[in-house]
């Protein structure tokens, strides 16, 4: 399945850290990266050539939001995702597992798959691994995410165990579907590669024996660590993050999906995370709140009222540039649409430079004392209370 049009290369380690560079039909990503998240095929606020200007290389797509709206025949229609949004760079769409099994009292499991009802229109719906690879296969983006089974962090262990080996089963559904697509579809685009997602919560032992049988299923051009960042701990979530970093293959490219806080991007780049995904950047910046090199900033706080600073004086966005905390508190009381805007362009690209330092860091092999000097300057703060 492994494509040659799909690599990645490591140029720098620094502990268990790596800087290196992953290879697609759309172009190559600088690792470790995050990827903004444009749900429904738009990163929310953000016009693509926003992204663009920011360095952005990688953002992703989700099959179930898609696939409810506008539909993945009318993203095929369209030329696929990336033409359909006007992205010309990579892209991944996530299986929706997330999605449907967050749909409490909307879905039946089965080991079919997930019955559930559109939270939009209340249709039923039914997405099992095969459906959902033809899903992402009409999608088109480069890396396409296996179905899995999604539990909260902290379930115990049965409940851990029951996800984690239903995600087995269904990999191994999904990889022989996204063949037979592929010897079906051959010649007629791009090709693409399936990540698998491995499951296990909170417990070692799950972790290990689900990485385990995902190295033995196939030789994918990358992994993926799910569940996570669902409500467990952060001292659970690092020890995870610790355990992969053993049992995953180190010359491939691992995914920690939905994780994209500061904190946990840099904690997770010194455990060999080489690809984040979150849409708390976006989402955060519609409502208010702006990352900073001192910890986060609530605009709406009424000290900003008559404030002449920029959001951040290390940052070298255009909103930094142009625009004082006085006035995107006012576009915010006010209500006006473009606060949304500026301050979700704020923030993607405050964890786009982020990510490029500690790249930076990990070439001059000083990630440790770098990330201790950058995480004590980042909590002097208290988050901001309006």
């Amino acid at each position: 399945m492994s494509s040659s049009q799909f690599a990645f290369t490591i140029d720098a380690r620094d502990g268990r850290a790596r800087k290196g560079v992953f290879r697609t039909p759309h172009g190559e990503v600088d690792t470790p990266a995050f990827m903004a998240v444009g749900t429904g095929a738009t990163v929310k606020a953000l016009d693509p050539n926003d992204l663009r200007a920011m360095g952005a290389q990688m953002i992703l797509a989700n099959a179930y939001h898609l696939h409810l709206r506008p539909g993945e025949d009318v993203v095929r229609a369209m030329g696929g995702i990336q033409r359909f949004m006007a992205w010309d760079g990579p892209m991944l769409t996530d299986s929706g597992g997330f999605q449907v099994f967050s749909l409490e009292g909307m879905r039946t499991v089965s080991e079919d798959g997930v019955a559930f009802q559109s939270h939009i229109d209340g249709s039923r719906r039914l997405f099992t691994p095969e459906s959902v690879m033809a899903l992402e296969h009409t999608l088109g983006a480069d890396v396409i995410m296996q179905f899995d089974h999604v539990i909260p962090g902290e379930s115990e262990y049965a409940n851990a165990l029951d996800a984690s080996d239903r995600s087995l089963r269904w990999l191994e559904r999904c990889l022989r579907e996204h063949r037979r697509l592929e010897s079906v579809e051959a010649g007629a685009g791009l090709p693409q590669t399936l990540f698998p997602i491995v499951q296990g919560g909170a417990h070692a032992e799950l972790r290990r024996a689900a990485a385990s049988a995902i190295r033995g299923m196939n030789d994918w051009d990358g992994i993926a660590i799910g569940g996570l960042s669902v409500g467990e701990p952060k001292p659970a979530m690092y020890e995870m993050l610790d355990i992969m970093s053993d049992a995953l293959p180190a010359e491939k490219p691992r995914y920690l999906m939905g994780v994209g806080f500061p904190e946990d991007l840099i904690e997770g780049a010194r455990r060999g995370v080489d690809l984040f995904d979150c849409v708390a950047p976006t989402r955060m910046g519609r409502t208010g709140t702006a990352f900073t090199s001192e910890g986060r900033l609530n605009v709406r706080n009424v000290k900003f009222r008559t404030d002449p600073a920029p959001l951040d004086s290390r940052c070298g966005c255009s909103t930094c540039a142009r625009f004082t905390r006085a006035y995107i508190r006012h576009l915010f009381i006010s209500e006006e649409a473009l606060g949304m805007h500026l301050l979700s362009l704020h923030n993607v690209h405050f964890i786009l430079a982020l990510m490029r330092d500690v790249r930076s860091a990990i070439a001059e092999g000083s990630l440790e004392a770098w990330s201790e000097r950058w995480l004590d300057r980042y909590h002097l703060r208290p988050l901001s209370t309006p």
